[in-house]
């Protein structure tokens, strides 16, 4: 792994927009940044990242089959008691996943290192599997990169493939709903809404708030029909709260992603998978704040249960703060885990993210930021595969 000068392009954000990834930059600077790119051996890409991240998602299904019926683990991880039932059914049900990213600190010597697993909304999904592929393409043709360069990227047709499967090849209808403001996520559902079209699935995308409700409980759209499957870009524990919320159970909505994956965009996944695999090379210690016998020294990270772009989270160092993140989360409780180098290739630390699509190693994605907490504005940065 090491990180290499590129020409940028000089139209990027011109062929970015047209392809939908209108976001390229936020408050004045770009958010896409292709000065640089990360280059890795084909070794380091199924060894290190691949098979890691294929490991760990079985581990995390196999905690889902304990937890979602452990009264001890479900009100550790602040789950709302009425919700209990409804994340046991869909768990017995089968009710599929689409996908989710497990973010690594990985510098190419060693073990990738898991940091937290963004099991339920994560973005930068289009950047992925389009734009970073297309820069790739074009930087080959160009002859910026060596012919026979590649990328670890099938994110795109892993998502094709993960919504003809969805309801076993029979035709279905999907709604598909996020916060209509944020164009971030919007141009992710966009993207999902094509993915799923090019699938074959007929598609209506709605904001949050025009989700309507009938008199029998059932979920309905902006015409009054029935939403039967619905992708929505909102965080299970936030849908918890609404209103709307208590018809979950009993609506006959079927949901992805899945109430079960709300076990696992806990960050109180971190210090059970841990208790399953202590010294797992890919795991770092974590506890529950309040757990006793816990010991990781002086030098640790606090996070929430419930955090999202790096927000409310806190770095000590020999009992010291020494950094952290302002934001709404924390009232549920925190973890503590051990904290660690995030590598610095001397542009800034550096995350590298596996995409998991229906439960399979899809594709990487890596952001740099000035911070060690990785924040909104982190950098995506491409990568290839040297041949």
């Amino acid at each position: 792994m090491r990180r290499i000068t590129v020409p940028e392009r000089p139209d990027w954000r011109q062929k970015a927009e047209h392809v939908g990834f209108t976001f390229h930059s936020a408050e004045g600077r770009p958010y896409w940044d292709e000065t640089g790119a990360f280059a890795f051996t084909l070794r380091e890409i199924e060894e290190d990242i691949e098979a890691p991240a294929a490991e760990l998602e079985e581990m995390a299904l196999e905690f889902v089959g304990n937890a979602c019926r452990d009264e001890e683990i479900l009100t550790r991880l602040a789950i709302p008691r009425e919700f209990w039932p409804e994340i046991w059914e869909s768990w017995q049900r089968g009710d599929r996943n689409l996908y989710g990213r497990f973010d690594f600190a990985y510098d190419g010597q060693g073990s990738a290192k898991l940091l937290e697993y963004n099991a339920d909304t994560p973005t930068a999904l289009l950047e992925t599997g389009v734009f970073q592929w297309l820069w790739l393409e074009e930087m080959m043709a160009n002859g910026q990169l060596p012919k026979g360069s590649d990328q670890f990227n099938s994110v795109h047709e892993k998502l094709i493939a993960a919504f003809q499967n969805f309801r076993n090849g029979r035709p279905y209808a999907l709604h598909l709903a996020c916060i209509g403001e944020s164009e971030e996520d919007r141009g992710t559902v966009g993207y999902l809404e094509e993915c799923a079209q090019q699938a074959g699935v007929k598609t209506t995308f709605l904001r949050v708030d025009e989700i309507g409700l009938t008199k029998d409980g059932k979920f309905v759209d902006m015409q009054n029909m029935p939403i039967e499957l619905l992708f929505k870009l909102y965080p299970w524990e936030w849908m918890m709260r609404e209103d709307f919320g208590k018809a979950i159970s009993g609506c006959g909505t079927q949901f992805i992603e899945p109430i079960w994956k709300a076990l696992l965009s806990n960050k109180g996944l971190l210090p059970y998978l841990w208790k399953m695999a202590p010294k797992h090379p890919n795991l770092v210690p974590a506890y529950f704040a309040n757990e006793t016998g816990a010991d990781l020294g002086q030098s640790y990270v606090e996070k929430p249960l419930f955090s999202r772009e790096g927000a409310n989270i806190r770095l000590f160092e020999r009992g010291r703060a020494v950094g952290d993140t302002e934001g709404p989360y924390g009232q549920e409780g925190f973890i503590r885990q051990q904290k660690i180098p995030i590598p610095d290739f001397g542009y800034g630390h550096v995350i590298l993210g596996a995409w998991m699509v229906a439960s399979e190693p899809a594709g990487m994605l890596v952001r740099e930021d000035k911070s060690p907490i990785t924040g909104n504005l982190a950098r995506f940065i491409p990568h290839c595969i040297e041949p």
